[in-house]
């Protein structure tokens, strides 16, 4: 029997690789000008590097858990952390954007098998309370990432350099994968399929979106790259719904879309991210390249969001333990979409301090939110589908901070070219190289407001859903439901 104190060592080797791959989703956003200004790279350039590693994340999460079943969930994850320090090397080293962006690229798949093999490890090696206590803490370090990734990169960003950002995975990545080789067991789920088709297709319809969405605000709505892309993710969509209904071993049940309940909280689970995080990439931008704030400044100008959301998800977890997620996960979203619209009220002569209120309010509702969301899921489905439920959550989360990406990338980036006349504009912006004359920074501020009014309308619209379809007799179990397979 192992002591008390061993018997957690499991618990950090798998949080500090959730830790790790989650803090970088949101750690780059901080960088930006500074990456933008060493690689000469364009705006469109800056939200592939954001967007490559959450669309990685996004399109190999659900088969990155099977190849965890078939090799052995510990060797999954110590080849993801393998991949994802060499990705983070490559990314230090990157001489070019085009070389940064693929390196993000093949992080990305490194932390689609970290991550996805997570949940099963955790299942695996706890029981009972103290299944429930891992989880709990797994969830908390989860949010605890994204929300602090802007202040982490400041700090490395303006004392070390940009490329520290990734460099310092490196040393994480050794200690983790040294300790998760000594204290977890390995685990497989014999006559598990890859579901090959599934993933191919679902990742061209990501992919495809994704870019169409990001060339739409270089070229146009109506260029033939955009409509190709446009027609391709169409295309790629509709093969993956045909192939899901058909496979033997399917990536995704579509039958659990049949349930209003697990619809909503799906949807739920896409808006948020892009409500509450992916405008932050938007905010730094506004905060380095307009006010002049150094990268510490501005990620402690977004600190407010990290503090609120880590201390109600901390205190408000047992307290909304017996609270049906309809009213958590709802009223969350809600103020998500409160917060942003709370940031909206920004304009050409407002500091940092303009956003504290906003948030503050968003860092609250994604503490109620996120740590819900998965029981939520869980007990809008069928037990045997948990592993399934948690990867589509996971799925939907890093695909809404994609997608949330490249739509604010394009309302910010046409709204400040419609008030100033110059293509170039909004990359010299994120490069701090622009003129801060009075009318770049209204039309900046002007960016900005539209971004996150679009913002506010996705967490109002996904907080609405879930109020109306997800059953009142829905009830959470704690502070996640853990899966009983694979994620």
């Amino acid at each position: 029997m192992p002591s008390t104190r061993s018997r957690w060592w499991p618990l950090v080797a798998i949080c500090l690789g959730s830790f790790m791959l989650l803090l970088d989703v949101t750690i780059v956003t901080v960088a930006l000008p500074q990456i933008a200004a060493d690689l000469h790279a364009s705006f469109s350039a800056l939200q592939w590097v954001l967007d490559v590693y959450a669309l990685a994340l996004a399109a190999l999460l659900l088969a990155a858990g099977s190849v965890g079943d078939i090799i052995g969930r510990r060797r999954a994850y110590a080849a993801g952390l393998v991949l994802f320090a060499l990705g983070s090397l490559a990314c230090g080293l990157a001489p070019s954007a085009a070389v940064l962006i693929t390196a993000r690229g093949l992080q990305g798949i490194g932390g689609a098998l970290m991550f996805a093999t997570t949940t099963a490890m955790l299942n695996a090696t706890y029981t009972g309370r103290d299944r429930g206590v891992a989880f709990g803490i797994w969830g908390a370090t989860n949010g605890a990432a994204s929300a602090l990734g802007p202040l982490v990169g400041g700090l490395l960003t303006e004392h070390a350099g940009w490329e520290w950002i990734f460099l310092v995975n490196l040393p994480v990545s050794v200690v983790t994968l040294a300790l998760a080789l000594a204290v977890t067991q390995e685990t497989r789920r014999p006559g598990v399929r890859v579901d090959v088709p599934g993933v191919v297709s679902f990742g061209v319809f990501a992919g495809a979106l994704t870019y169409a969405l990001i060339r739409a605000g270089d070229s146009g709505w109506t260029a033939p790259a955009t409509l190709g892309f446009l027609a391709t993710a169409a295309v790629a969509f509709a093969v993956f719904l045909a192939v899901e209904r058909r496979a033997e071993h399917p990536l995704l049940d579509l039958g659990l879309f049949r349930s209003a309940s697990f619809s909503a909280t799906i949807t739920a689970g896409l808006l948020l991210m892009a409500a509450a995080f992916a405008v932050l990439a938007y905010t730094s931008v506004w905060l380095q390249g307009v006010l002049g704030l150094t990268p510490v400044a501005a990620g402690v100008a977004m600190l407010p969001l990290a503090i609120c959301s880590f201390l109600v998800s901390a205190l408000a977890g047992r307290a909304l333990q017996d609270v049906s997620p309809r009213w958590v996960v709802g009223a969350g979203m809600v103020l998500v979409g409160v917060g942003a619209a709370l940031q909206a009220l920004v304009d050409r002569d407002s500091t940092a301090w303009v956003l504290v209120p906003g948030l503050a309010v968003t860092g609250v509702g994604v503490g109620l939110a996120i740590p819900t969301l998965t029981s939520a899921a869980m007990s809008a489905a069928p037990p045997q589908l948990g592993g399934m439920v948690a990867g589509a959550l996971n799925t939907a989360r890093q695909l809404g901070y994609a997608l949330g990406v490249a739509v604010l990338g394009l309302v910010f980036k046409q709204t400040v070219q419609g008030r100033v006349d110059d293509d170039g504009l909004a990359g010299a912006i994120a490069a701090g190289q622009a003129p801060r004359t009075d009318v770049v920074r209204e039309a900046v501020a002007a960016g900005l407001r539209d971004g996150y009014l679009v913002a506010a309308a996705a967490g109002v619209v996904g907080g609405l859903l879930v109020l109306w379809l997800v059953r009142p007799a829905t009830r959470a179990h704690g502070p996640a439901a853990p899966a009983p397979a694979r994620p």
